[in-house]
């Protein structure tokens, strides 16, 4: 027997801590050498005064082991703490989340008999780095992060997890018609590191007419890379319509740690109740045990797992009369799965693995030791909370403020153009953006943006963010507005 590896468990909240006690006991019956350190984390860590949902000796733990086998946890909608798991991701840099998505015809119902695909989620930025404000009373807004090293990261791992398990395309989902310089720049990388892998093929799709053709025609893709926020939605759809949402694992690799989980919630309505299906977290526990250097545990109880799907003892949210033979609770399938283990399925394809490096270093590419852009301020938007009239007279306004060498260009209010040349059937809102820009081509200066700021605060206007304008070697950097 091998030497023990140790990994961090956190049981977790709501249905957590019974489906993680079906899947050690698999993996303990399975033969998983494993040394075990267990950690409180979610709704009992909140409500013992920590906000993070994670106490600091926990943090140890993970740097010790660096491996995490996490069962879901509860995170609270449209208010409250912040999302564990998204701090748990960022703080350990687990930049990619790893989600196969297979159907299990004809045990498991699906319209997608054949469907094998693997998504492949950007996990610490974009809209996730969740980075909020009020600004005004009608107005809030959410930062959208994409960073060229967090881009190529994650687009270089989709590659490589493709060569490394023969998959044949990486296909990538933005929406950069809309989003030119976020998405844009995902885009581009994902151009730019595909010529690095000439035997794979590679495509791009509008996230949602590729989300569509994802959900109508699954066998058109194979390896797909997203942005954090697409990720995680299509991932969920993938799961659903490969099966279930419910048999999902995932991993979450990062440089020097990862995480193992499924991809559900902790649906606490159903806990405490013998009615969970475990399938996730096992899957997760999977993926995890290849990781860890036993492939051969891995297929044991993976296959184990099949036998048990095809054999119809299926939990409550699989069961369908006609198809499944057994319906049973948490334990009990947990039981039937212990009871195949050696065993392997006769329909399904059984399954292989080997060890693979899972992880790939950051500092692989070469783009990422690009010369760094000349970069020049060229201008400055000012954000208002106004709402004292309409956009032809906040220009008349602020209009003559726009002295020492800067001049107002354009007001937009939601994206939208609206002075001068606005057009009357716009809605706005009270939050304005006032485009100023050098009176004569070439730059400014921070001090000329400091000056026009005080003749804002003078003239009683609530100048509530700034946001610098700047061209990279001489392209411009910041976008224009709709009708600008």
């Amino acid at each position: 027997m091998s030497e023990p590896v140790s990994i961090t468990v956190a049981h977790g909240d709501g249905i957590g801590p019974e489906i993680m006690a079906a899947t050690l006991h698999i993996l303990e019956a399975a033969g998983a050498a494993l040394k075990i350190e267990t950690i409180d984390i979610g709704e009992k860590v909140y409500l013992a005064g920590n906000s993070s949902g994670i106490e600091e000796k926990s943090w140890d733990s993970l740097r010790r082991t660096k491996v995490f086998l996490k069962a879901p946890i509860t995170t609270p909608q449209g208010g409250g703490f912040k999302s564990l798991n998204v701090t748990v991701r960022k703080t350990l840099g687990l930049y990619a989340n790893v989600r196969p998505c297979v159907s299990y015809h004809p045990f498991i119902e699906t319209k997608h008999p054949g469907m094998d695909v693997i998504i492949v989620r950007e996990n610490e930025e974009d809209l996730y780095a969740g980075i909020e404000h009020r600004q005004t009373d009608q107005v809030v807004q959410c930062l959208k992060i994409i960073s060229r090293p967090g881009s190529e990261k994650i687009v270089r791992y989709a590659f490589e997890y493709a060569r490394r398990h023969n998959r044949k395309k990486v296909t990538c989902f933005t929406k950069d018609n809309i989003m030119k310089m976020t998405d844009g720049l995902f885009h581009k990388v994902f151009d730019e590191i595909a010529t690095e892998y000439p035997e794979i093929e590679n495509e791009h799709w509008i996230v949602d007419i590729g989300a569509a053709k994802l959900a109508d025609t699954p066998s058109a893709f194979d390896v797909v890379v997203m942005p954090n926020l697409y990720g995680d939605v299509l991932s969920d759809v993938a799961a659903q319509i490969a099966g279930s949402v419910g048999l999902a694992g995932s991993a979450n690799i990062g440089e020097n740690i990862s995480m193992f989980e499924a991809i559900h919630g902790s649906a606490p309505r159903r806990a405490g109740q013998n009615l969970a299906n475990p399938s996730g977290l096992l899957l997760g526990a999977v993926m995890m045990l290849v990781h860890i250097g036993q492939p051969e545990i891995a297929a044991r109880v993976h296959n184990a797992w099949l036998r048990t799907v095809e054999d119809g003892v299926h939990t409550y949210d699989i069961y369908k009369e006609g198809i499944s033979k057994e319906k049973v609770g948490t334990k009990e399938f947990a039981e039937a799965v212990v009871a195949r283990v050696g065993q392997s399925p006769e329909i399904l394809k059984s399954v292989k693995y080997q060890s693979v490096e899972s992880k790939v270093a950051a500092g692989d590419s070469a783009i990422s030791k690009r010369t760094r852009a000349k970069k020049e301020l060229v201008g400055v938007d000012v954000f208002l909370d106004w709402h004292d009239g309409s956009a032809n007279d906040l220009g008349a306004a602020i209009g003559n403020l726009g002295n020492e060498g800067l001049k107002l260009t354009m007001i937009s209010n939601r994206g939208v153009k609206v002075w001068p040349g606005g057009h009357a059937e716009t809605f706005c809102s009270d939050h304005w953006r006032c485009r100023f820009l050098p009176a004569d081509a070439g730059v400014i200066t921070h001090a000329q943006i400091i000056g026009l700021l005080q003749r804002f605060s003078d003239a009683n206007f609530d100048a509530i963010k700034t946001e610098n304008l700047y061209n990279f070697d001489g392209e411009r950097g910041y976008s224009l507005d709709q009708g600008a």
